[in-house]
């Protein structure tokens, strides 16, 4: 048995527990913060639930009171405590025109009442107005922060594309020029193979002109009473050194050649495999560069969605609180007394 390595794999065993066991209790930490938070934001909704209820049963209590309905006066309890005669005065409040007790145009205080309900109704107006105008200005300068934070964003989306597009052409410089290079390497190359081969042709042609095949050099047909004499029944041409030299020399010259091509052959197959490196590097330079601009264009719409949101959001709130500031319980009261 073979003990270390039992010993190493209890030893990762228990730091991969150790590490387990952090990663538990990171998570639960994570979770009871979670939790709190989730209870804070419950009790402070609570909270603000109870303050609405709060001030709703204020403003009713305050403003809503059942003495100021129209129609208390069929309810009211204390009603046959307050009655009282029929007509007391002119100015009598109670002398409705069904009682006949007073007539339009005929009570004492027409020309004051009249003045009251204008000024009334004038400082009616002019608060609305100011409220009308608070609101147009407040919907104005959201308009205007809104307008500040969207070209805010928008020049730093085209500083950025920018940015991008300035690497990009970079890039694509930098892929041209090393075209251009591998380009100018591979003309230069094959023009010097061409001469090196011209060269060869040359010096083979040259040595077939010169070598004993062609040239029947007449060392072969000495005889050995005198160079100057030929053993014309013992020519049989070359020897077999010759010839063996010949082919040899031939044969080098089709290894040469076949090394050759298949040098030519392992350069073009490398240069295919740069060409095809270089396309893919282009091509995962464009996905990368086309998923950055859907992240940005997500990010962008997600913005201006929220933004968009709360500024609707906004205006709903602006609404209603110019609805509520409308003073109805002295439109109601104007309108009792103005009835009557």
């Amino acid at each position: 048995v073979d003990k270390d390595a039992l010993d190493t794999q209890v030893k990762d065993r228990k730091i991969q527990e150790a590490a387990e066991k952090a990663r538990n209790e990171e998570l639960a930490n994570e979770m009871k913060q979670n939790d709190k938070i989730m209870c804070m934001l419950e009790e402070r909704q609570k909270n603000e639930i109870r303050n609405i209820n709060k001030a709703i049963n204020e403003f009713q209590k305050n403003f809503q009171k059942p003495e100021t309905r129209r129609e208390f006066d069929l309810s009211d309890p204390q009603a046959l405590k307050k009655d009282r005669p029929a007509r007391l005065s002119d100015n009598d409040p109670r002398c409705t025109v069904s009682g006949l007790q007073k007539f339009m145009g005929e009570d004492l205080n027409y020309d004051q009442r009249m003045k009251f309900q204008k000024e009334q109704l004038r400082e009616w107006s002019l608060q609305q107005q100011r409220d009308w105008q608070n609101a147009l200005a407040d919907q104005k300068f959201a308009d205007d922060l809104y307008d500040k934070n969207r070209i805010e964003l928008d020049q730093k989306t085209m500083e950025h594309q920018r940015k991008e597009e300035e690497n990009r052409r970079a890039v694509c410089a930098a892929t041209k020029d090393f075209n251009r290079t591998q380009a100018a390497e591979l003309a230069e190359r094959k023009k010097l193979e061409k001469h090196q081969k011209m060269k060869d042709d040359m010096d083979e042609i040259s040595s077939l002109l010169q070598g004993d095949l062609l040239s029947e050099n007449p060392e072969q047909a000495v005889s050995s009473f005198g160079r100057h004499r030929v053993i014309t029944d013992r020519w049989k041409g070359m020897n077999q050194d010759q010839l063996m030299a010949i082919r040899y020399s031939q044969q080098q010259q089709v290894l040469e050649k076949l090394r050759l091509k298949e040098e030519e052959r392992r350069r073009d197959a490398e240069w295919d495999r740069q060409s095809i490196q270089a396309a893919r590097a282009q091509l995962v330079l464009e996905r990368h560069q086309q998923r950055q601009n859907r992240e940005c264009r997500r990010a962008l719409d997600n913005v201006n969605a929220e933004l968009s949101q709360e500024q609707k959001s906004k205006n709903i709130y602006l609404k209603e609180e110019a609805y509520s500031n409308f003073p109805t319980a002295q439109y109601y009261a104007q309108f009792n007394t103005t009835s009557r």
